[in-house]
């Protein structure tokens, strides 16, 4: 059904990732219509109420809801949440707020994961920025991917540019994956680190690009629901996410609506 490389990293075929891109879009519409949803006085089970139908509705399956028995269809992480934080309805969300809300939908065996970070109404221009590094420091990760760079290219990447934009924190246990037949795939893409190391690129590798960024210090804890972690010093954090195909053509974002194309235009410019 595929093939691995040497390195054990599954390689798709164009079919394949053909697959993969329809499993993206319905990922890449529902964060679209969550991001449109968001507003003071939901709570984060209300948005996992609306992703699971839209997602459903497309055919797919929720591919988080199960997930080593996580209970949602996605994760909701609220302010010092960094990830996997479970959707409830015991907290609504007030004006101020940044919510962090990862997807994933299973299309036809195929995976596809994506993050944004969304503000609550009007919030401090710290967050602000805070989202528009991490989003930008992905971006910069996605453009390493390109056929013969390294893996470790992409966590160098993302580095580089936080650590270029103030004091941040990088939650060194947490980051990307390969993606494909299964959500979670070797292997662990860091969001930190040297360049020029690790498996180089090949067309049909696909990976989850997901830098997590701390308004303070990189240290994190996991609450006593065993999934929601948080920043020890209460302070907040964003999360980008996008699947990303390896390409003769550059990397192809197949969770973005746009492929990633306008984005992608601006680091790699037209040849990318």
């Amino acid at each position: 059904m595929f093939k691995k490389n040497k390195h054990g990293i599954q390689v798709k075929t164009p079919e394949q990732l053909e697959k993969m891109r329809a499993a993206g879009l319905v990922v890449g519409r529902t964060l679209k219509l969550l991001r449109e949803s968001v507003q003071p006085g939901m709570t984060p089970l209300d948005l996992d109420v609306i992703a699971e139908k839209a997602i459903r509705d497309e055919g797919a399956i929720p591919s988080f809801k199960g997930y080593q028995g996580f209970p949602a269809s996605i994760c909701a992480s609220v302010n010092d949440e960094v990830v996997h934080g479970i959707p409830g309805s015991g907290r609504a969300l007030r004006e101020g707020d940044v919510i962090s809300i990862d997807c994933g939908a299973i299309l036809d065996g195929w995976h596809g994961d994506s993050a944004i970070t969304v503000p609550v109404g009007e919030v401090d221009p710290k967050l602000t920025e805070l989202m528009r590094v991490t989003e930008e420091a992905m971006w910069r990760g996605i453009a390493a991917l390109t056929v013969g760079r390294h893996l470790s290219d992409i966590g160098h990447e993302v580095e580089k540019y936080v650590r270029s934009q103030g004091r941040y924190g990088i939650p060194q246990e947490y980051g990307g994956h390969g993606i494909g037949t299964e959500m979670h795939m070797d292997p662990w893409v860091a969001n930190h680190g040297k360049p020029g190391r690790g498996p180089r690129f090949e067309p049909g590798m696909c990976f989850a690009v997901e830098p997590m960024v701390n308004l303070g210090t990189d240290r994190t804890k996991v609450l006593s629901d065993d999934w929601t972690v948080v920043t020890v010093d209460g302070k907040a954090s964003a999360h980008f996410e996008h699947s990303v195909a390896v390409t003769h053509n550059g990397p192809w974002v197949l969770t973005a609506l746009d492929g990633g194309e306008e984005r992608l235009a601006d680091l790699l410019g037209d040849a990318g």
